[in-house]
């Protein structure tokens, strides 16, 4: 607890007394405890983002590992997000009885072995459901949810933001270190090698754990707020399901854009390249949004998000397959992928508060880990049935077209 001594009176002629020296030195403590956590969940998020990131460039080799098949393997990942949406309730109901440090730890020891096991096995049924597991240590680890709401425990009000930002660009970070390293390792000693470098990697986040402990008790007082009445507006669920088709686009290029460069006759090391530039290009998209948000409509900016990945990808179906032109898709659709994260809960809490805002913002997760499945089950599947991604692309430029369009601002 933070004391503040006051002193009254115009007549402080002597020294202050000691106990008025006290609040100096009891705010370094709280500065420090505040940095460590933020820092520890960047660190966390950079491992997890960038280990779902890196996950695209393990479908080929698993798929000629395993005999799984395109389709099935991308069944697999999707109901690895289906995972996520269903036990992140489930882990923050953890966090609160035990704490989020033994929910980061043990989720990390169960990535490990989930991300190695695939490379010491060729069972396809072991591998898919390793596929599964992996997913669901990994939002263990890297929950948005879970480390956000303990940023916001430790950090002042006044400086929240800034430390969200942090926690934000750290996963963008990890994107940027761990797909290209992936990359190269594959390329310099194979796949095996690369998967369990990955998960010895995932191990990182054993000491970032301790960063979370908090004393005292770890559980919450508070009781969840009603949320029937939001769930039966519309209000809600414009923003939820732009959230959902954001998902559907956002987890297919997580796991099949190495893939995508492939079916497009160009090197498969510009897969590397393109997770790289991508993920830049989310730190650039993130810190613009939230600028931008202080001026404008978060409405209009979240439609305008959404159309933005509609041009990349007309843009893409349009010009001549190239390296360049992979490239210049990579920057677009990376600025645009955390983008839609802020104005999306800023909707939400206008509309209905924040005293339910983590509750609220669970279920729009679901939505969006609904999404998910589809995009990656889909795009795997039509893929291997048709030979190219042209199916995808037709549903998908829609439905980016059609999210803009379910969040643009009415007139009153």
């Amino acid at each position: 607890m933070q004391h503040t001594t006051t002193t009254a009176g115009p007549l402080m002629a002597l020294p202050p007394p000691a106990a008025s020296i006290a609040p100096p030195t009891s705010a370094a403590p709280v500065a420090f405890g505040a940095a460590r956590v933020t820092l520890a969940a960047a660190g966390l998020m950079a491992l997890a983002m960038g280990g779902r990131s890196a996950i695209g460039l393990f479908v080929s080799p698993l798929n000629s590992w395993s005999g799984l098949g395109l389709a099935n393997l991308s069944l697999a990942l999707a109901i690895g997000q289906l995972a996520v949406g269903v036990t992140q309730p489930l882990l923050g109901a953890i966090a609160d009885r035990f704490g989020a440090a033994r929910v980061v730890a043990a989720g990390a020891l169960l990535l490990a072995l989930s991300t190695a096991l695939p490379a010491a096995t060729g069972i396809a049924a072991l591998i898919a459901a390793s596929l599964i597991i992996t997913s669901v240590a990994a939002s263990a680890v890297g929950s948005n949810g879970l480390l956000l709401g303990e940023v916001n425990r430790a950090v002042p009000a006044g400086l929240a933001g800034v430390a969200v930002g942090i926690v934000g660009a750290g996963g963008s970070a990890g994107q940027l270190l761990i797909g290209p390293t992936m990359q190269w390792t594959i390329h310099a000693h194979g796949w095996r090698a690369a998967l369990v470098v990955l998960a010895a990697a995932s191990l990182v986040a054993l000491p970032l754990a301790f960063a979370l402990r908090r004393g005292g008790s770890a559980a919450s007082a508070s009781h969840g707020a009603p949320i029937a009445d939001a769930l039966g507006q519309w209000s809600f669920w414009r923003p939820a399901l732009s959230f959902g088709l954001c998902g559907f686009h956002v987890a297919f290029l997580n796991v099949h854009m190495p893939g995508v460069i492939e079916r497009c006759g160009l090197p498969s090391f510009l897969a590397g390249t393109w997770l790289a530039i991508s993920a830049a290009a989310n730190i650039a998209g993130s810190i613009a949004i939230g600028l931008a948000m202080k001026r404008h409509n978060a409405q209009g900016l979240l439609a305008a998000v959404y159309c933005v990945r509609a041009a990349g990808i007309a843009l893409l179906l349009l010009l001549p397959v190239s390296s360049e032109a992979m490239l210049a898709f990579g920057v677009l659709m990376g600025a645009s992928t955390m983008a839609t994260v802020p104005p999306t809960a800023q909707l939400i809490a206008r509309e209905h508060g924040v005293a339910r805002l983590g509750t609220l913002l669970g279920i729009v997760m679901v939505v969006h880990q609904l999404g998910s499945f589809a995009g990656i089950w889909l795009g795997g599947w039509a893929a291997e049935a048709t030979g190219s991604d042209a199916l995808l692309w037709g549903i998908d430029l829609p439905l980016c077209l059609v999210a803009a369009l379910i969040v643009m601002p009415r007139r009153r």
